[in-house]
C-alpha cells in the first residue's frame, strides 16, 4: 500500500471513530434521553472533535507510525493526541454550553476513542500477522540468545516483516533466571547444548545467534552445536562492528570463518597512537593491497593531517582512495593517492621528499610462497631492494618512525619470500643502527581473507562444487584477522624505540583441513557433498610455521600480544653483495644465496 492510499484509509477510519463516539458516549451516560442528534453542542462537539483530532494526530505524528512495530511508544502517542483532543474540544463545549460541559460524556468519549482508535491499529497487525505474513511459508527460526539483541530480532521478525523469510518460533539461552520464560511471546525453551534435539523436535530451518558481545571462543562452541544440524547459521554483528557504526543490530550476517578463527579484540592504547598519528603526515606502501588498505582505514579513525596512499596497481590505490574519500571526506583529512613503484629510488625519493611524513607504514610486497619460489629474482627486487630504497628514503628525509610488515615466514625461512623478509628486517635493523629515525619491523602470520591466502580459494572450490584442496592434512598455520592485524602494527609503531622486530601474539595454530571443513559446513555442505582432497606439499611451504626461533625469543610481552624478538647484526657487505650481483644468478643460485645469508645470522645467534 503507497503512503497516500495509506494516509488517506487511516483519515477516513479516525474520522469515522471521532464521529460517532460521542453520541455513543453520550447515550451510554443517558441511556434514557432521546437521541441527541439536534442536540446542538453535541453536534458543535463533535465537529470540533474531528476538527482536533486530526490536528493533534498530525502532531503526534498518527499517520506515520509503522504500526507493525507498534509498541508502548505508539500507545502513548494515541493517548497523548486524544487527550489533548478531547481538552481542546470541551474547551469549545464550555464556551458554546453556558461555560458548563457534559464532563462524563467526554470521558466516556476519551474511553472510547483510546479503545477504537489504538484497537483499529493492533486489531490490523494482528490481522496482518495471522493471514496475510503467512507465517507457514517462511521458515522456522530458533534465535540463540534471549538478551536485548535477540529480543529486537525476535520483535522485528514477530512483526512481520515482509521482507525477511524467516518466523520466529522459540529462544535459547544459557542463563537459567530465562528458563521457561518468554521473550514476546516466544518460549525459552533450552540452553545452547540443546540445539540439536530442539532444531529436530521443532522443525527448525534456521537458526540466528543474538548476542553480539559474544567472544570467539564461545561463539565457535555454539557453533559447534549448531553444526551437528542441518539447520543454516547467521548471527547479528559484533560489538566492535556495532560501535564503529558499520552496521546495526538488525542487520544479519552469516558465520564466517574468520568469526571462528579470530581472537577477543586486544584494548589498544589509545592515547600513544593518536599522539603518534593525529595531526600529522603517515604513509603507507602498498596501500590498495589487503594489509595496507586495512592500515589506512584503521589510521584514518585517529585523524592525520594527510595520509599518502603509494602503491604500484592504479586500480586498487583508486578503490582504496575512493572508499576513505566517502566514509572521511567530511572530516578535513587531505587524502593522496600516488602511483609509484617501491623499486624505484628516485620516485621513493622523491615523494618521501616533498610530503615529508612522520611515519611510515611499509606494507608493499611480493608474498605468495610458490610463486616466489618460481620468480626469485622479483622477490628480491621488490621485498629486498624496495624497502631499502623506502627505508632508505625514510632515513635521508629524517622521517620520525618507519614500520616494515614482516611475516612469520622469516623465521628459519625454508623458501625464497621468507628469506627475502628476512633480509628486508635486517635492512631496517642496520639503518636503525646508524640512523635518527626509528626504523622497527612488525612480524605475523596468515591474515585471513587477504589476497593469495587459502580462504578465498576454499570458497571459491566450494562454491564451484569442490573438491577443496588441502596440501597436507598435517599442515597447520597460525591465523589473524586483517582488523586485528593492523591494529597491532600500528600499536607496536607507538611502541617503537627502534630495532626492534615486534611479534604478534597468533595464538594457537589451526589446522589447514579443520579450516576446510569448518568452512564447508559453514557454506550448508556435508563434507560427503564436497570432498577434501589432498594434493601434497608446494615448493618452499614447511609443515609448521614459527613465530620466533629458540634463539630470538625475549621473555615477557611489552603490550598484549606483542613480543619483541632477538636478533643479531649480520655485515651490511654480505647484502650490499647480494644487491649488486643477484641478476648474475639463475634461480637456484640465488635461492642459495638467500639461504646462506639468513642462515649467516642463525649461526652467530647459536653462538652467543
Amino acid at each position: 500500500m503507497t503512503y497516500k492510499n495509506r494516509l488517506a484509509l487511516l483519515i477516513l477510519l479516525d474520522s469515522v471513530i471521532v464521529s460517532i463516539t460521542i453520541f455513543i458516549a453520550y447515550w451510554i451516560v443517558y441511556p434514557n434521553a432521546q437521541v441527541a442528534y439536534s442536540d446542538t453542542v453535541i453536534l458543535v462537539t463533535a465537529i470540533a472533535l474531528l476538527l482536533f483530532h486530526h490536528l493533534f494526530a498530525f502532531i503526534y505524528n498518527l499517520y506515520n507510525k509503522v504500526w507493525s512495530y507498534a509498541s508502548v511508544g505508539e500507545l502513548v502517542a494515541i493517548v497523548k493526541a486524544v487527550t489533548f483532543t478531547l481538552v481542546a474540544s470541551g474547551i469549545v463545549q464550555f464556551i458554546i454550553n453556558d461555560f458548563s460541559i457534559y464532563r462524563r460524556v467526554l470521558l466516556v468519549t476519551w474511553m472510547i476513542h483510546i479503545i477504537l482508535i489504538g484497537g483499529s491499529r493492533f486489531l490490523w497487525r494482528i490481522f496482518r500477522d495471522r493471514y496475510i505474513s503467512k507465517p507457514e511459508a517462511k521458515k522456522r527460526t530458533l534465535i540463540v540468545g534471549a538478551g536485548a539483541a535477540g529480543a529486537m530480532i525476535a520483535r522485528q521478525l514477530n512483526n512481520g516483516n515482509n521482507d525477511s523469510e524467516l518466523w520466529p518460533v522459540a529462544f535459547v539461552d544459557d542463563d537459567p533466571k530465562k528458563q521457561k520464560m518468554q521473550v514476546y511471546n516466544l518460549p525459552v525453551i533450552g540452553t545452547v547444548k540443546d540445539i540439536p534435539n530442539i532444531v529436530e523436535e521443532k522443525n527448525i530451518e534456521h537458526i540466528v545467534i543474538a548476542i553480539p558481545s559474544l567472544k570467539n571462543s564461545e561463539l565457535k562452541k555454539i557453533i559447534d552445536y549448531c553444526n551437528k544440524t542441518k539447520a543454516k547459521v547467521q548471527m547479528i554483528p559484533k560489538i566492535e562492528d556495532l560501535m564503529t557504526g558499520k552496521v546495526s543490530v538488525s542487520h544479519l550476517k552469516n558465520v564466517e570463518v574468520e568469526d571462528l578463527l579470530g581472537r577477543d579484540p586486544v584494548e589498544l592504547d589509545i592515547a600513544s597512537i593518536r599522539h603518534k598519528v593525529a595531526g600529522e603526515t603517515v604513509m603507507v606502501t602498498g596501500a590498495g593491497g589487503s594489509i595496507g588498505s586495512e592500515i589506512c582505514r584503521q589510521l584514518m579513525q585517529f585523524s592525520p593531517e594527510k595520509i599518502i596512499l603509494v602503491g604500484h596497481g592504479e586500480y586498487s590505490i583508486y578503490t582504496i582512495d575512493k572508499e576513505l574519500e566517502q566514509k572521511y571526506g567530511e572530516d578535513n583529512i587531505e587524502i593522496i593517492p600516488i602511483i609509484g613503484d617501491i623499486q624505484d629510488e628516485e620516485r621513493m625519493l622523491e615523494i618521501v621528499e616533498t610530503y615529508r611524513p612522520k611515519t611510515i607504514y611499509h606494507a608493499a610486497a611480493h608474498k605468495h610462497v610458490p610463486l616466489m619460489e618460481y620468480n626469485p629474482h622479483e622477490a628480491v627486487k621488490n621485498n629486498i631492494i624496495g624497502t631499502k630504497n623506502i627505508a632508505q628514503a625514510a632515513d635521508k628525509f629524517g622521517v620520525d618512525t618507519f614500520v616494515l610488515i614482516s611475516t612469520d615466514k622469516a623465521v628459519n625461512p625454508t623458501n625464497v619470500m621468507g628469506a627475502t623478509k628476512r633480509i628486508a628486517e635486517m635492512i631496517v635493523q642496520s639503518l636503525n643502527r646508524k640512523s635518527n629515525t626509528k626504523f622497527v619491523a612488525v612480524r605475523f602470520g596468515n591474515v585471513l581473507g587477504s589476497r593469495g591466502s587459502v580462504i578465498p580459494l576454499f570458497k571459491e572450490q566450494i562454491a564451484n562444487g569442490g573438491p577443496v584442496t588441502v596440501t597436507d592434512p598435517r599442515m597447520t598455520r597460525y591465523f589473524m584477522t586483517i582488523p586485528e592485524a593492523t591494529r597491532l602494527v600500528i600499536q607496536a609503531g607507538a611502541l617503537a624505540n627502534g630495532g626492534e622486530v615486534f611479534v604478534l601474539d597468533m595464538g594457537e595454530p589451526v589446522k589447514i583441513v579443520d579450516l576446510a571443513k569448518n568452512l564447508i559446513r559453514l557454506s550448508g555442505y556435508t563434507e560427503d557433498e564436497i570432498e577434501i582432497k589432498f594434493t601434497g606439499i608446494r615448493p618452499g611451504e614447511k609443515l609448521y610455521e614459527e613465530l620466533l626461533s629458540e634463539d630470538e625469543i625475549l621473555p615477557g610481552q611489552v603490550y598484549e600480544k606483542i613480543y619483541v624478538g632477538r636478533t643479531t647484526e649480520v655485515d651490511d657487505r654480505f647484502i650490499d653483495e647480494l644487491i649488486a650481483n643477484f641478476e648474475c644468478y639463475d634461480q637456484v643460485e640465488l635461492k642459495d644465496a638467500l639461504m646462506n645469508l639468513v642462515y649467516m645470522e642463525r649461526e652467530l645467534l647459536s653462538a652467543k
